[in-house]
């Protein structure tokens, strides 16, 4: 099922890598046809978008690797570094965006409505489809990803709703103001993403893992005295690690020590750990590391 997955996200996101260059392409196009500036905007953060896509897809594939003498634990942080790339790449497009959008408010240019008109239902269709394809992703970087498209996707919407009111009437300022409160609700959501995913690059504890329940339930099993040195981190969002060390009393045979680790392991079971370790100890050792 694993497998199944990991290449499920590989195939979302080269999918959306593929769309992504083609459409950059004939947004450039479009947008020269058009003398549309928002469209030839769009199409250079979709040169972005298309540069860390293909990162994306090229991390997300790195990831799948298994353990080796350097990467114990396989390449499923690199899936994690491919989010943060991103994030700060999506960061750096919505910027320019703001910057174009405001340029645009303090000297309105005309555009060609019908060609904004047909590119702006191409671009909701095509960014559209590949949004789609990845909000059924469970890696974080599928999840960063898609904000991409999504930004995307309400980009064109506003284009779209321009376009027909440019048909109409000649406001000119229309365009940038929507572009500009788009991307700062996009930006607002990735800045969240980007604390989400800097926490679990500095190994902080993933969110719904409740780590003062475990240790009370694990204190609560018998023959145990204390712990120590218990740590918990994901390796990129989805894969949970947990390691402690566990001091036990009262140990007349080695049947208490197994039948201990045992109980603790059933209360890790509860828990979406994919990997734990127990350091079990006796009440005359003395620790090093506590």
């Amino acid at each position: 099922m694993a497998d199944h997955h990991h290449d499920h996200s590989g195939k979302n996101l080269r999918i959306a890598f593929f769309l992504n260059l083609a459409f950059t392409i004939l947004e450039v196009i479009g947008g020269l046809w058009t003398n549309s500036v928002a469209i030839l905007s769009d199409a250079l953060h979709d040169l972005g978008d298309s540069f860390a896509l293909g990162l994306s897809w090229l991390l997300d594939h790195k990831s799948k690797g298994g353990p080796s003498a350097n990467y114990t634990f396989g390449y499923r942080r690199f899936s994690l570094l491919g989010a943060l790339i991103n994030s700060l790449v999506l960061i750096g497009g919505s910027v320019f965006i703001i910057y174009k959008a405001v340029g645009r408010i303090l000297e309105p240019e005309h555009s060609n409505a019908q060609g904004m008109l047909l590119f702006a239902i191409l671009g909701v269709v095509v960014n559209g489809y590949a949004a789609w394809k990845l909000s059924k992703g469970k890696s974080l970087n599928e999840r960063v990803v898609s904000w991409h498209l999504i930004e995307d996707v309400l980009g064109w919407v506003a284009v779209l709703i321009v376009a027909i009111v440019l048909m109409f009437r000649n406001i000119p300022y229309l365009d940038p103001a929507l572009s500009l409160l788009i991307t700062i609700y996009i930006l607002y959501n990735v800045v969240r993403r980007l604390r989400d995913t800097l926490h679990l690059f500095l190994q902080g504890v993933p969110e719904g893992i409740p780590v003062p329940e475990i240790r009370q339930r694990i204190l609560a099993v018998p023959n145990v005295q204390s712990m120590h040195h218990t740590h918990v981190w994901s390796l990129e969002g989805e894969h949970h690690v947990f390691s402690t060390h566990v001091c036990l009393r009262d140990i007349q045979s080695f049947s208490q020590i197994l039948e201990a680790k045992q109980k603790i392991k059933a209360i890790l079971k509860d828990y979406p750990f994919s990997h734990y370790t127990i350091e079990t100890e006796l009440d005359e050792e003395s620790c090093e590391l506590a």
